[in-house]
């Protein structure tokens, strides 16, 4: 008995240290979301950046997804109400709000508001659950490594000062990203209630296409005001990206990590989010990490690194 013990120890250990690793892999990824975001302001309209993203998402993924779609197709016609709901949250909402708020707002604004996730993730989580079912704890350390990764956040933001957030007069951009972090925590508590006759990568593929299908009329309409963009390598390469890595890698990792560890655990890895864009933003563009910054760094890392150790009770 101890030894079937030892081992099921072992094998929820190593699920665990599995699903931290993903859900770090999509933060790091979806970071280069924020400055391709910004990056495309002025050449591609933000409706046309998402619906090309998920047409060249679906590509991607298609050939390893639609094996499973096939054999999984009457449980995916039963819930269709359940994948069309993820889909216009995680998908056709969530990604286009971010490129509308980069029309007006910095990358590493974006990033900032982002970090808010986490608290709206374990909100959704504990209020969405189904009935009769226990509801994911959080847990002491859990709590207070969000709190302390949140601190970072808003000193950050703050500029040095924790309070000073309160006084800040936020652009419309940032107002957009605010309701593209909501979209997101309500997607990312969704995947907790995914039906098991479905699996992950017919997931994936049925709620990129009920995306893309839910964008397409609203980029008719992009197309007829705004008019079309110019294919070139400072507008493919992106799109390739945001499609690829951004949308078929990252959504799978940061799936597969929920499945593993729960949507509120998963959260709080998400908090990396200023600190990957803050690290990319110096590495691409060339911006300074000053002190603040990396005070703040080290109390977002702290933050996650006691949140993801807190374990369930």
């Amino acid at each position: 008995m101890a030894v079937l013990e030892r081992a099921r120890t072992h094998r929820s250990s190593s699920a665990q240290g599995a699903g931290l690793a993903l859900a770090l892999t999509a933060t790091v990824v979806w970071s280069g979301n924020f400055v391709i975001a910004r990056a495309l302001h002025d050449t591609v309209p933000p409706v046309q950046t998402a619906f090309w993203r998920w047409v060249i998402a679906l590509l991607a993924v298609a050939p390893f997804t639609l094996p499973q779609v096939r054999r999984q197709w009457p449980a995916v016609r039963r819930h269709l109400g359940y994948l069309a709901a993820a889909a216009l949250l995680g998908v056709a909402l969530f990604n286009t709000l971010i490129y509308q708020a980069g029309r007006s707002t910095s990358a590493t604004n974006m990033a900032m508001i982002a970090a808010a996730s986490p608290m709206l993730i374990a909100l959704f989580d504990l209020v969405g659950r189904r009935r009769g079912t226990a509801a994911e704890p959080l847990g002491r350390r859990r709590i207070a490594g969000m709190v302390l990764a949140l601190a970072g956040v808003l000193t950050l933001v703050g500029n040095g000062s924790p309070t000073a957030i309160l006084h800040l007069d936020f652009a419309a951009g940032d107002l957009w990203m605010l309701a593209a972090t909501a979209a997101f925590a309500g997607y990312s508590a969704l995947l907790r209630r995914r039906p098991d006759g479905i699996g992950q990568l017919a997931f994936l593929f049925t709620t990129f296409a009920l995306g893309a299908a839910m964008l397409l009329p609203v980029y008719g309409v992009s197309l007829a005001v705004e008019g079309g963009f110019t294919p070139t390598a400072g507008t493919v390469g992106p799109l390739l990206y945001i499609g690829v890595l951004s949308s078929a890698v990252a959504f799978f990792t940061w799936n597969k990590a929920i499945a593993l560890v729960g949507a509120a655990r998963a959260g709080v890895v998400y908090y990396l989010q200023p600190v990957c864009v803050a690290l990319l933003s110096a590495a691409v563009l060339g911006e300074s990490i000053g002190t603040v910054q990396a005070v703040c760094t080290a109390l977002i890392v702290a933050g996650v690194a006691l949140g993801a150790a807190g374990g369930r009770r």
